[in-house]
């Protein structure tokens, strides 16, 4: 997988991300809430001013937005750099990047924009919920998932 794919992949996800989030501003107002499979499955539109899961959400620390932007934006830079470092012929590896790469960078725009990730998907059952997430998140997600598994299977000479 080339520089440009890597690019070309981040960038999707990045634009999907947008895409999805601009939907949600346009048609579920905040707090808002639409069962889409009842009992498994609902939009909902929450913000979300801490890490991963709501990590540091309800700390009142003040600068907690500005940390978590810089780790953001250290984590693509980083990706990019281990991009250049990781060989060609690696492409799910460098896709795993790109796929981290675009959602840190969807996640960072939020925090940017509004001060807070916008989250959307709600799954559950009965009274369990997992924690709202976007489509930055699932990409983010997936992409160490994929990276780990490269890892594991093909260790870095």
């Amino acid at each position: 997988m080339t520089v440009r794919a890597v690019g070309l992949l981040a960038a999707s996800v990045l634009l999907l991300d947008r895409l999805t989030k601009m939907l949600l501003l346009e048609y579920l107002p905040r707090g808002g809430y639409v069962e889409v499979i009842p009992g498994f499955f609902s939009l909902v539109h929450v913000r979300n001013t801490g890490a991963a899961f709501g990590l540091l959400a309800h700390d009142g620390w003040t600068w907690r937005s500005v940390l978590l932007s810089v780790v953001a934006a250290a984590a693509v830079l980083g990706m990019g750099w281990l991009v250049s470092k990781v060989p060609v012929e690696r492409r799910a590896y460098r896709a795993s990047l790109a796929a981290i790469m675009g959602g840190a960078l969807g996640n960072l725009w939020d925090r940017i924009v509004h001060g807070a990730v916008l989250d959307f998907a709600d799954f559950y059952l009965g009274a369990w919920h997992w924690p709202a997430f976007n489509v930055a998140d699932s990409a983010i997600s997936v992409g160490v998932v994929v990276l780990l598994w490269c890892t594991w299977r093909e260790p870095a000479a």
